[in-house]
């Protein structure tokens, strides 16, 4: 028997025992801690997430699996993370610096300029140790079941970087429902298990699919009683978002009163649950459109978008679900920490109007369709596009990619009967390299200095949370301490309450602001001027952050789209080349072709003309 077929029947035999319980998890299980034993860290990351996308941040999708972490664990109202996915990645895995990590942007991005530098190649540098290795050596079990994005070349594999199983997505994403890509940069969805290429099943869907893969990992060796770390990177909801109907079907009637309103309600919410402050001011972001200016069907296009959006955060909330139900009945519930954020903020890239037709053609051309009756479903590809991103995130301005909060504030809950705290929300500043440091104190295993395995690395960087979770501490960043970002000359440095942001064009301005971001999480308010000494000292920090980490700013006429194409077309030059060549043989015969048809039909109104004329 094939081994994927041994390995699909193994995990179908594996899964039938906990999913009588999955849609009720916590209704039979039982629960069997294991006392003395290092506690198992269950680390989930979503794709794309906006801050307000999930019902405990004030959303109203559906989301009892994340709901029930955060009753009994800390939510972080003041998380940041980097603008977009790898460079965080990158961050949390290590607790480096993106830049001195080797992932100061997505390689789809980065400028030929740019990658003459070693530290911008968009892959994981050699210099930096994940926690995963770190974990490894201490004992645990380390599985990782989602998408990587840090590098596909043998030694840059999630298999080769400390996790000991791995079903791994490595591109910037694929398909949901089957093995496809989802843009012209990749020729396949390159999907690999444990370091080699693998095929996915027919009935393929992402949320589910990890998940199945993280239990069957995590089963494998519970007999030998170590603790495991289980690095669980969704797909949902990174474009092309889609989902199972059932969960469409939920959200038909939810949007149709369009993107202002939804932008209101979620602020009202998260202003309830002390999210964000009280009357808590909003920008209008120019990308968002004007709803009541639509048309019928525009509008009920546009709501069916973020209807598939929604039913795609409930569909990856009922397979963590499932992963809870299986660690309950499994006994190891009450050993087990869980950490659940996103990798950066709503992403706004999808076209306003994805019917109109210039817009069609990258889709369309990528073998989708984008009919209305199908949206979500196998075949076709949606997105939420700016003015639904703009809800996503509220109150927040901007989006992924920009330094905006709605690019870089996201969920942070971290929770788990294996550490001792009451639920609670902080206002406390985090940062992505925080986790890492985090991740390891709750294992109870050391940090690595300048060097391990007998080689120079990179030092982490971030601090450890655990005092929040405690409450043996309030912050664990001083007034004075700074915190730099940069993404293609976007750049940010945090300190105290307070942010210096240049967001640039085309939907920046290319202008230094400052922000109170705990009173004014929405940058409603630049204190630029009022607060002039603290503005220039942020802005000298900041220059200081660039030296430090290395920064290498974008060639003059940079635009990330552009890069993109450009990008696009550099990895398909030798078809692109073959094209030409083929054009130009074919040239002199067109010519030809040309200048006898020319002939051809003068001949024939010259005769035209002397019959007329003889007539």
């Amino acid at each position: 028997m094939p081994s994927s077929s041994l390995r699909r029947i193994t995990l179908a035999a594996t899964l039938c025992l906990y999913s009588l319980s999955a849609q009720v998890y916590s209704a039979d299980a039982i629960d069997q801690p294991t006392l003395g034993k290092a506690p198992n860290i269950i680390f989930i990351l979503a794709d794309d997430l906006g801050y307000t996308d999930i019902a405990p941040y004030g959303s109203e999708v559906n989301t009892p699996s994340l709901s029930a972490l955060a009753e009994q664990g800390v939510r972080f109202t003041n998380y940041h993370t980097a603008a977009n996915c790898a460079p965080a990645r990158a961050m949390l895995l290590t607790g480096v610096d993106s830049h001195l990590a080797g992932v100061p942007n997505i390689p789809e991005m980065l400028a030929p300029q740019q990658r003459k530098h070693v530290n911008y190649q968009g892959v994981l540098g050699d210099d930096v140790v994940t926690v995963a290795t770190l974990l490894e050596d201490a004992g645990y079990h380390t599985y990782m079941a989602g998408k990587w994005h840090l590098g596909m070349e043998p030694n840059k594999r999630p298999s080769r970087r400390g996790f000991q199983r791995t079903m791994a997505m490595m591109d910037s994403g694929s398909d949901n429902w089957e093995q496809r890509p989802y843009m012209a940069l990749y020729d396949q969805a390159n999907w690999f298990a444990d370091g080699e290429r693998f095929t996915l099943p027919e009935d393929y869907y992402s949320s589910r699919f990890l998940v199945d893969n993280m239990i069957e990992f995590i089963d494998s060796n519970l007999q030998d009683d170590k603790p495991f770390f289980g690095y669980l990177p969704f797909m949902a909801v990174h474009s092309p978002v889609q989902a199972p109907q059932k969960y469409i079907d939920r959200y038909m009637e939810f949007y149709n009163s369009g993107w202002h309103a939804l932008r209101e309600q979620r602020k009202a919410r998260a202003e309830a649950l002390g999210i964000v402050p009280e009357n808590t001011p909003m920008v209008d972001m120019k990308t968002t459109d004007d709803w009541d200016a639509l048309s019928d069907d525009d509008k009920r296009y546009q709501a069916k978008r973020m209807a598939v959006y929604a039913g795609m955060i409930e569909a990856m909330d009922f397979h963590i679900g499932r992963l809870i139900a299986f660690l309950k009945q499994r006994g190891e519930y009450d050993n087990t920490i869980f950490i659940f954020t996103s990798d950066n903020g709503s992403e706004a890239s999808g076209p306003a109007d994805p019917q109109a037709f210039p817009k069609r053609l990258g889709p369309e051309n990528m073998g989708y369709n984008l009919d209305y009756d199908t949206l979500g479903l196998k075949g076709s590809y949606s997105t939420i596009g700016p003015s639904f991103a703009s809800a996503s995130a509220s109150p927040l301005a901007y989006y992924k990619f920009y330094a905006g909060e709605g690019g870089m504030r996201v969920p942070l809950i971290i929770a788990g009967k294996a550490i001792t705290t009451q639920p609670s929300l902080t206002q406390a500043f985090a940062w992505a390299t925080d986790i890492s440091p985090t991740i390891l104190s709750l294992a109870g295993v050391s940090q690595p200095d300048q060097r391990y395995a007998g080689r120079p690395i990179q030092a982490m960087t971030g601090r450890d949370l655990t005092p929040l979770l405690s409450g043996k501490a309030e912050q664990v960043y001083g007034p004075d301490d700074a915190v730099g970002y940069e993404l293609t000359d976007h750049g940010v440095l945090f300190q105290g309450d307070y942010k210096v942001v240049i967001n640039q064009p085309p939907r920046g301005d290319g202008q230094w602001r400052l922000f109170n971001i705990v009173d004014d999480p929405g940058e409603t308010v630049d204190l630029s001027a009022s607060m002039s000494l603290r503005f220039q000292r942020m802005l000298s920090l900041y220059e200081q952050y660039r030296i430090d980490n290395k920064v290498v700013p974008v060639p003059p006429g940079y635009t990330q789209i552009k890069q993109v194409v450009f990008n696009l077309l550099l990895s398909k030059r030798d078809a692109i080349l073959v094209f030409l060549l083929t054009l130009l043989l074919l040239l002199p015969f067109y010519v030809a072709y040309r200048m006898k048809s020319r002939m051809k039909s003068r001949m024939k109104n010259e005769n035209q003309i002397n019959r007329t004329a003889n007539s």
